[in-house]
């Protein structure tokens, strides 16, 4: 069936409002992006970003620098020179990664923290593990140069890989895994940190996460923080791309499949809607019915009200999720719960008629209902329902 003028007027209407809406979409959240946590930068302000810990640093008398080069061109004389890698954004390429072993066999010493090691630094072995929520106290293991501040805190799910014992472990979370490590190689020496806590905005003045910092930087006469694996820094490539090129290919393939869908289905046959009958659930639920009473399962309602109630008494009370009724009605009167007596008797009794397959149809519906009464006293109710219910 051809489109009219009017048609195929309103059709492109439509589609060009669509694309103004979804780079409206776009561009939301592009600023919703900038507004996030950040990342570990010495420029960055946010929450994760580290520019109390880099200017804390500065006005501390160290010499430090942003580092915004290739690792190639890092320092030759690499004695006393620590390379720091803070939540890096992006892995190194091969040739970058020889940089870094170059630094260190001059003896230099490289931090990184909040990262897979494996891709900056060789006999590195870190593994994805638990994710630590907050800020996780972590313990010393020994007394070593790094754990004189004493705790410290981390996030993130990277741990040490325990089976490898070429690095020192310093530090481990409440798992017993390790967290902060550090080995030799070469003439340097290579510190790798779980995560960038210590050293963030966010996290510099919780437990010794400062001393964690100034502990690792040691004697470093010359400190590099590295810039250059953050969004300063764009991997070379011949088909360069970015999140507004992104968006655009996925505005116009979906509005192309738009249009693919919508004269489709006008060229299709028109075959009508199946109505579905309202019926069927009646039905089932009817069908079902029939089942317990044929089978006498009265007792399998009793069984279903109180599970519900051990879930919310288990939420609300703190006790264990397959406490029995006593149990759930003395946590309740320590609670200072009030129940009505008739209630808590049948509650009480609820065990035992959960267990009875001769259960009347009328005390299976009693238990029920002093189940339902019960845990609407747990649950959080408005003040009128309370009241009715007392």
């Amino acid at each position: 069936m051809p489109l009219t003028a009017s048609e195929q007027r309103g059709f492109t209407a439509f589609g060009v409002g669509l694309l103004l809406l979804m780079t409206f979409v776009a561009w939301l959240s592009s600023k919703e992006n900038d507004q996030s946590e950040g990342a570990p930068s010495s420029y960055s302000a946010q929450r994760r970003g580290a520019k109390a810990a880099y200017l804390l640093l500065q006005k501390s008398g160290y010499v430090i620098q942003r580092w915004e080069q290739p690792p190639a061109q890092l320092p030759s004389e690499a004695a006393g020179v620590m390379l720091i890698l803070a939540g890096p954004e992006s892995s190194p390429r091969l040739d970058e990664m020889s940089g870094i072993v170059r630094f260190l066999m001059r003896g230099g010493s490289v931090l990184i923290a909040g990262v897979q090691p494996n891709p900056f630094v060789p006999q590195a072995s870190a593994e994805d593990d638990d994710y630590r929520v907050g800020f996780s106290e972590c313990t010393p293991v020994a007394l070593t140069s790094l754990t004189r501040g004493g705790t410290i805190s981390q996030d993130s799910n990277l741990a040490w890989d325990s089976s490898k014992d070429a690095a020192l472990v310093h530090f481990k979370d409440e798992n017993g895994k390790p967290v902060v490590v550090s080995y030799t190689l070469g003439q340097g020496r290579v510190i790798w940190w779980a995560s960038a806590l210590p050293l963030t905005n966010a996290g510099i003045r919780d437990h010794h996460n400062l001393d964690l910092l100034l502990n690792s930087i040691g004697d470093s006469r010359r400190i590099l923080w590295d810039e250059y694996y953050h969004e300063q820094h764009a991997a070379p490539s011949a088909h360069a791309s970015n999140p507004a090129q992104l968006w655009a290919l996925a505005q116009a393939g979906f509005l192309g499949l738009l249009v693919i869908l919508t004269f489709s289905r006008r060229s299709g046959p028109v075959i009508p809607l199946a109505r579905e009958s309202r019926l069927s659930p009646l039905e089932f639920v009817e069908t079902l019915g029939s089942v317990f009473h044929r089978a006498h399962g009265t007792q399998v309602a009793v069984e279903i009200a109180f599970s519900r109630f051990q879930q919310v008494a288990a939420r609300r009370l703190g006790i264990h999720g397959t406490a029995n009724a006593e149990d759930v009605l003395a946590a309740m009167a320590k609670r200072g719960i009030k129940i009505p007596a008739h209630v808590a008797a049948l509650v009480g009794r609820t065990d035992e008629a959960a267990s009875d397959t001769e259960l009347s149809e009328k005390k299976a519906l009693e238990h029920v209902q002093a189940l339902n009464e019960a845990t609407l006293l747990l649950e959080p109710t408005l003040p009128t329902d309370r009241k009715k219910l007392e």
